[in-house]
């Protein structure tokens, strides 16, 4: 067995941020505790709590951790007292921004799975949706959230979008050497009829599509797309976009799960990788234990993935498929018979230690006697 020695980066951010983030970090202790890893945590401020501290979203002390890191947890980021300030100059998602920017993590990658135990928890009927497995892998600093934007004299506004051939060509790769070890289809989402931009995105991803003879590759703009999501999600493998378009589908894409909550996301480049929940800070919830802590755990599986452990990133997937199995799940999931976001992650946590006494775990919880990990 490899053991290794990591530092991992925790911004636990705003409203249920630090709760989910909590929950994250107690399932890598108990991998660590099984598999003899040693994980190093730096918590450090992102979002409105860096703002409220220092005036800034992304401090500098925050951001030379970042850099010095083997991975980043993120929890979740936003306040509504600068949702609801449209005249805000300094806001939570500047730093965000800025912290993808800076750490030049180009690719977020998002896995959209329909869970057979929730099929019932989702909006589209469970004819459509059972069996549907995605993974979209959406650009992250290009395109036109971060082109020259500004007013002009006479009250116009306007935001450019600019992408390179190098931007579209390195997460393509990425991109089409997924679909290698998936079923082998990569959809292209674009709007090539309309925008320049999209053209060059098709020319390079044909291109590029060349070097990968096993996987078959197809073309949709992205409101056919949009409408294909819903109708029929089964026809996707891995999908492929740029910027503001990934962006939308992939929250589009959440209702299939049937929970912003169980959906996570790795967000790469060539050095440092950053992991969160594709779920905003929900800050009607913060503090009253109902966040569901799943897409952050998960979210610590793809981190574990991405350091090269394979069989403990699985144990943690495992562990969360028995918490639905057993329904250890918070209000959203759980109506008639809800679990607290901690009871969650140490029901997980628990499971990835010795999955065999999760029952006598689930009753202890329900006695409120637990106080493993």
């Amino acid at each position: 067995m490899d053991v290794l020695r990591k530092r991992i980066v925790v911004l636990s951010g705003d409203g249920i941020g630090p709760e989910v983030c909590s929950e994250a970090v107690r399932v890598l202790k108990a991998v660590a505790e099984r598999f003899g890893h040693e994980f190093i945590f730096d918590h450090q401020l992102m979002g409105a709590c860096a703002i409220d501290a220092t005036g800034d979203p992304l401090p500098a002390k925050t951001l030379a951790a970042c850099r010095q890191a083997d991975a980043v947890l993120l929890g979740a980021i936003g306040d509504p007292k600068y949702d609801n300030d449209p005249t805000a100059k300094v806001r939570p998602e500047q730093g965000l921004l800025r912290l993808r920017k800076s750490l030049g993590l180009y690719a977020n990658i998002r896995p959209v799975t329909a869970y057979d135990r929730l099929l019932e928890h989702s909006p589209l009927k469970k004819e459509r949706i059972q069996g549907a497995d995605m993974l979209i892998f959406r650009e992250l600093t290009g395109g036109v959230y971060f082109g020259e934007k500004g007013r002009n004299p006479d009250g116009s506004a306007y935001d450019n979008c600019t992408y390179s051939r190098e931007e579209i060509v390195r997460i393509a790769h990425r991109a089409f050497q997924a679909a290698e070890n998936r079923r082998r289809k990569l959809t292209l989402v674009d709007k090539a009829n309309v925008l320049e931009t999209s053209r060059l995105w098709r020319e390079v991803v044909q291109e590029i599509a060349s070097q990968y003879d096993s996987v078959e590759v197809d073309y949709l703009f992205v409101d056919n797309a949009a409408m294909q999501i819903i109708l029929n999600p089964k026809q996707f493998d891995v999908i492929l976009t740029e910027n503001m378009f990934g962006d939308i589908i992939s929250d589009e894409a959440s209702v299939i799960a049937g929970s912003l909550g169980l959906l996570p996301s790795a967000s790469v480049g060539d050095e440092v990788a950053l992991f969160e929940p594709i779920h905003g800070s929900y800050p009607q919830a913060k503090g009253k234990g109902i966040a569901n802590p799943i897409a952050t755990i998960l979210s610590a599986a793809m981190l574990l993935e991405h350091f090269g452990l394979q069989e403990e990133a699985d144990s943690v997937k495992a562990a969360v498929n028995n918490a639905l199995d057993k329904r250890v799940l918070t209000p959203e999931l759980n109506a008639t018979a809800p679990y607290t976001t901690e009871q969650v992650g140490s029901f997980i946590a628990y499971g990835v230690l010795d999955i065999a006494d999760c029952q006598l775990h689930k009753n202890n919880i329900e006695l409120g006697l637990s106080t493993i990990i």
